[in-house]
């Protein structure tokens, strides 16, 4: 039998900045069990009029020690069998806005353009969870998809404490906006445990995230956490119902588009029988490479093949 765990966000639970194996954990949990993970979104200083919006917001920037990232991450999550060299099969249920605000950051020397835009921006952006929509400063409205930038395992032991910033091969901030509710991602392991742990919420994302940030805000998650030791993996890859995608991520963009464009040729392979020269072919006909992200030191191109076009 499963069980449904909460994680509230609170000084206790919150990692702020870095991912590091030698995090202990905060919860314990058996593979299959779901969990519900509240999380924060934003330092002091990207914080609207009036300070914090959430319960435990303002303690964790008072008490906690920031790392080398921006980001809060609630974890990590212990799952009971996972061993480095398994897989954490990650099913995201649920996503849910926490806040009726969001906030869009351009600073100097960072996003895509920096010599185009050299000043630092703030923006607060009303979100009605109701609607589902964002109301822009400058007008008009977009659909909300929220989903979280931040999110993955606990790095190998030996790479020691990492920025938030940098997504690698456990995870962390990749920044997929195809992530969303009803996707399914799998996640490498490097440590007894997996140590779970997510951050990041964006309401909503284009891909690039071209001018350093989404509309960020907090978001609660529902995941069901399960222990594959059928699986291997280098770099995590995801599902949806429809499709099957591939990540790849390094400083390059080109070295980032082999990465998933060689992951989704051998997942090809396996899932469907093709001999991989007729799988490359396959991704050339009905495989889009996106841009994760260009922002976030190492880049992303992730690669999207419909389930529909395997025989």
């Amino acid at each position: 039998m499963t069980t449904d765990h909460h994680l509230e966000a609170s000084p206790r639970t919150v990692h702020w900045g870095h991912w590091d194996a030698a995090l202990a954990p905060v919860l314990f949990v058996a593979s299959g069990d779901t969990v519900t993970i509240d999380t924060l979104s934003g330092e002091p200083e990207d914080m609207p009029p009036g300070g914090p919006t959430l319960a435990g917001h303002g303690a964790v920037h008072a008490e906690n020690v920031s790392g080398p990232g921006p980001h809060f991450l609630t974890g990590p999550v212990h799952v009971a069998g996972a061993e480095p060299g398994d897989v954490l099969q990650v099913d995201i249920l649920d996503i849910t806005l926490r806040e009726d605000v969001g906030w869009n950051l351009q600073l100097p020397l960072h996003g895509t353009l920096p010599e185009d835009f050299p000043e630092k921006r703030l923006v607060h952006i009303p979100l009605d969870r109701v609607a589902m929509v964002a109301k822009l400063p400058w007008g008009g409205q977009l659909p909300l998809r929220p989903f979280f930038g931040n999110f993955g395992v606990a790095p190998p032991p030996a790479w020691g404490r990492l920025s938030s910033k940098e997504p690698r091969e456990f995870g962390g901030n990749m920044d997929n906006k195809e992530l969303v509710a009803g996707t399914t991602v799998y996640f490498p392991v490097f440590n007894e445990g997996a140590l779970f742990s997510a951050g990041d919420g964006h309401a909503v994302q284009g891909d690039g995230e071209v001018c350093l940030t989404a509309i960020e805000t907090g978001l609660t998650g529902t995941f069901k956490l399960t222990v594959r030791k059928d699986m291997r993996l280098t770099r995590p890859r995801a599902e949806s119902a429809t499709e099957l995608i591939t990540m790849g991520l390094h400083e390059d963009l080109d070295d980032a588009a082999c990465q998933a464009l060689r992951d989704m040729i051998a997942l090809i392979v396996a899932e469907a029988g093709l001999a991989p020269q007729d799988a490359y072919s396959l991704c050339s006909l009905a495989a889009d490479l996106r841009v994760t992200q260009l922002v976030d030191g190492n880049k992303g191109i992730h690669c999207v093949l419909p389930k529909a076009a395997l025989p």
